[in-house]
């Protein structure tokens, strides 16, 4: 029997997805957390086959998460589930380390395929996303190619989306456990990559990002 933990920051999501599982006589959910701490520590205890991850967590980041399990735990499986659409994160999640990543709306309908398909050792994306990821490996597009947003590095993008969500620099940096010294480099390196001078031009791009991508 595959075990398998999960780890998202709202209760009736992971009771919703441990209860679709459990009709799986072959699949066990061994385990749940909601932040990056409590994941690890739970990985850490259960050491389970797959690991089902959100990218928005209690606290950190659900991309942080997933470099430190693969950099900790090597035999662990990571699969990726998100309210947001995969064009904003899934190549940045198999990049970081996990197999697979699918859309919290598709859950119904394909999660069970999704862990099987990781627990395999292949690869899950949505059709439209494995066809995007092809194009650019064979069209060999470079960064300069990319969006402003698409330039950032993960813990930029993560920042960005927290400025998005009214959270001010002292609530970032609590919750991406970071100092806010860190966060204030994070806020010049995010003006200078996706071309603004101020605060103001900053946070209403970051707000119009959220309102458009969640």
């Amino acid at each position: 029997m595959a075990k398998i933990v999960i780890i998202d920051d709202h209760p009736s999501t992971r009771e919703g997805l441990s209860t679709r599982i459990a009709l799986e006589p072959d699949l066990q959910v061994c385990g749940e957390a909601d932040d990056i701490i409590g994941g690890l520590e739970l990985i850490k205890q259960k050491l389970p086959d797959l690991a089902i991850i959100d990218i928005s967590l209690k606290t950190g980041n659900g991309i942080d998460l997933i470099k430190q399990v693969k950099d900790k735990f090597r035999n662990v499986r990571m699969l990726v589930w998100s309210m947001y659409d995969e064009s904003l994160y899934a190549e940045r999640a198999l990049r970081a380390g996990a197999l697979g990543y699918i859309n919290k709306v598709n859950v119904t309908d394909t999660i069970i395929d999704a862990i099987r398909t990781v627990l395999g050792g292949d690869v899950f994306l949505s059709p439209d996303m494995s066809a995007k990821v092809l194009q650019r490996m064979v069209s060999g597009k470079h960064r300069i190619d990319q969006a402003p947003v698409d330039t950032l590095s993960d813990r930029e993008l993560e920042t960005f989306r927290l400025i998005g969500h009214g959270l001010n620099t002292s609530d970032i940096a609590t919750k991406m456990h970071l100092s806010p010294k860190t966060v204030e480099t994070y806020r010049a390196r995010i003006k200078e990559k996706i071309g603004v001078k101020y605060m103001s031009e900053l946070t209403r791009e970051a707000t119009r990002w959220v309102l458009e991508n969640g």
